[in-house]
């Protein structure tokens, strides 16, 4: 379809047009700015024993809200995983405005405490959901051992196609990993550009947003299906 960039080129005297707005952030998870969220920690995996909840206790910036991660290891299948998709509980089977465009982003950063120290995730994840219309990459973060402070993570995304991005973030943990199961906390689950967010608020999101219907993207490799 057209579109206005598509109309009859403007005369000489006309002022080249603006240069596209560069990407700050995109928050997944962040109680700084609650309604500037986006994806729904919807994709559960793997055995039931994994639950996610609010928890109210020290955060990076001081008391506050942040997510709880309980993962009791006592299912057969001796894993578990939950995504944040868009739409919620979408397994790449979802045409049209589904998932974000969030070409700009180099990469995503969330912090992370184990309750004890010591904790283990197997890995953390952007995309790798597959389908007819899935994921148009996957970046990983694996093999994380967690200490009782918070830490920030990044997951580097510079070289990767984020034009259409359903799974927004992702983990995975199992028994082998933690036999007796853990508890670990996270926060401030962000998209970030090259300049990032600035240090004391969280920057209004611009210049990203749904996918509309296109063709269906092909993913090289495909890593994760519906449960």
């Amino acid at each position: 379809a057209r579109t206005a960039h598509d109309a009859t080129a403007a005369p000489p005297s006309a002022p080249p047009p603006a240069a596209a707005a560069p990407f700050k952030v995109f928050p997944v998870y962040t109680d700084k700015a609650p309604r500037h969220t986006h994806y729904a920690a919807s994709g559960y995996m793997g055995d039931s024993d994994l639950t996610l909840s609010g928890a109210f206790t020290k955060t990076p910036q001081g008391d506050g809200p942040c997510l709880r991660v309980n993962y009791k290891a006592s299912g057969p299948r001796g894993w578990a995983g939950i995504y944040w998709q868009d739409p919620a509980n979408n397994w790449g089977d979802v045409p049209g405005r589904a998932g974000y465009d969030l070409r700009g982003a180099t990469h995503l950063t969330f912090w992370a405490r184990g309750e004890d120290g010591g904790e283990r995730v197997h890995e953390f994840r952007v995309g790798g959901i597959v389908g007819q219309f899935p994921d148009s990459d996957v970046a990983t973060l694996s093999n994380v051992r967690l200490t009782r402070e918070w830490k920030q993570y990044s997951i580097d995304l510079t070289k990767k196609d984020l034009r259409h991005i359903i799974a927004g973030f992702g983990l995975f943990v199992n028994k082998a990993e933690n036999s007796d199961g853990m508890v670990f906390y996270v926060d401030d689950i962000l998209f970030e550009g090259p300049q990032g967010p600035k240090a004391s608020s969280i920057p209004a999101v611009d210049a990203v947003g749904q996918v509309p219907g296109e063709a269906p993207v092909v993913v090289s490799t495909p890593l994760a299906v519906a449960p």
